[in-house]
């Protein structure tokens, strides 16, 4: 078994489990589509109330199908000894976790330019400018979001938990981001929010600027590869 084999394994695993499709796919998406559509045809901002919200949205899709959706599959397959089991087999521990991550990372871009598409057929939000920059970023953000969900897999407990203890990673990415509508913020806690890796793909998105956004996103991908290294459980904690 190869790297390309755990990638297939991820990617079939996931899109045969119809409640992480419910969760990971049609929600994020619905969002990400049906907010800007709602704000074209029901506000007074038109195409540009639309185009700020997509933007915003990013960061749910990011949060949703990349963080959420790896944590809580990583932590099911860890507690049904899946991970177990593949660790006995000729992979080593970073092809099984790369194959994971970067599984997850490329379902995650593909919805984020399938919604791309969508609102502008449906909400005329202008596509991006610099599609190259604009894929690259995502890319970027998706794979980065995916490794620290792998890491995050750490600080839950047990897979009927996963759900709860992601969802403040979720709420919390939606409100940095303005996905969520303009929250008014204390000025010390936005430029705390600002350096998430979720904020950092939006900021990117909406002025076109990377280099603070990249330096961001390595800063965290960094630290997802040392918490993994540290942290990062193969088999369920024996109480």
């Amino acid at each position: 078994m190869s790297l390309a084999a755990t990638y297939r394994l991820g990617t079939r695993l996931f899109w045969r489990d119809k409640a992480m499709l419910f969760a990971s796919v049609i929600t994020p998406v619905g969002l990400a589509v049906g907010m800007p559509l709602l704000m074209r045809h029901m506000t007074t901002g038109g195409v540009a109330a639309a185009t700020s919200i997509f933007h915003g949205t990013l960061a749910i899709l990011l949060s949703i199908t990349a963080f959420m959706n790896i944590a809580v599959a990583l932590t099911n397959r860890r507690d049904q000894l899946v991970l177990k089991r593949l660790r006995a087999s000729e992979l080593t521990d970073g092809q099984i976790l790369t194959g994971q991550i970067a599984s997850t990372a490329t379902q995650t871009l593909a919805m984020i330019v399938v919604c791309a598409v969508a609102v502008r057929l449906a909400a005329g939000v202008p596509l991006p400018a610099n599609p190259l920059a604009f894929l690259g970023v995502a890319a970027a953000g998706s794979a980065v979001l995916s490794l620290l969900g792998a890491a995050y897999t750490a600080a839950i407990p047990r897979a009927e938990l996963a759900g709860v203890y992601t969802m403040p990673v979720f709420l919390v990415c939606g409100v940095s981001a303005g996905a969520m509508g303009p929250i008014p913020l204390p000025s010390w806690l936005r430029e705390v929010l600002d350096l998430l890796p979720t904020t950092a793909v939006v900021d990117a998105v909406k002025t076109g600027d990377l280099a603070g956004p990249v330096l961001i996103l390595t800063s965290w991908a960094m630290a997802g590869l040392v918490a993994i290294k540290l942290w990062f459980r193969w088999e369920p904690r024996r109480s």
